[in-house]
């Protein structure tokens, strides 16, 4: 994969973990929606080169920032995103093995288990972006980066995963902070 291109336009200053100071002009929606785009994109091209082994997700994504000259938005969205997968990579696993057990984590091509492993970090562990702003970012780049039926597996896999959340608090949402509980539905077969 070859990295991001840097970008032309200026770069903002943010604050800590990508927001934007208070006392610094705010971007447009689009600008901040470009900004996060990217950090997926980095997030996914260094889970899938540590995928191979010879770095962790950590040291790639932040060679990768550098290389790319990624705005702070888009860095600090891609370390999120690479920690929450890092963080709970096993439990990410077994919510996708759930969700889809006819596709084992191990047996899925190292780009379709970066994405979906990428895309459930966010799901499950963004609180702040929106459910249906994640699955459309992920499914998108499925698209772009692997094919028609990685877009209908993360597609699957990310709405099965969601409904299953909706009937329970996400993290950092009123009413809990757990998100996952012992008596989830099994898929249908």
């Amino acid at each position: 994969m070859a990295p991001a291109k840097p970008r032309d336009r200026p770069v903002a200053v943010t604050g800590p973990a990508g927001a934007w100071p208070e006392d610094a002009a705010t971007p447009d929606a689009d600008d901040r929606h470009r900004s996060e785009r990217d950090g997926r994109r980095l997030c996914l091209e260094a889970l899938f080169e540590s995928d191979f082994g010879q770095r962790t997700a950590r040291e790639v994504l932040e060679r990768r920032i550098e290389e790319s000259a990624a705005d702070p938005v888009a860095a600090a969205h891609a370390r999120t995103l690479v920690d929450a997968v890092v963080r709970d990579r096993v439990g990410i696993d077994a919510a996708i093995e759930r969700a889809a057990p006819q596709w084992p984590v191990v047996s899925l091509a190292r780009i379709d288990r970066s994405l979906l492993r990428s895309a459930m970090g966010e799901l499950l562990h963004c609180p702040a972006t929106p459910t249906a702003v994640t699955i459309s970012e992920w499914v998108e780049l499925a698209r772009s980066y692997s094919g028609e039926s990685a877009r209908k597996l993360l597609n699957g896999v990310l709405g099965r995963v969601a409904r299953e959340a909706s009937r329970r608090p996400r993290p950092g949402r009123p009413g809990g902070d757990q998100t996952t509980t012992d008596d989830q539905e099994e898929p249908p077969t």
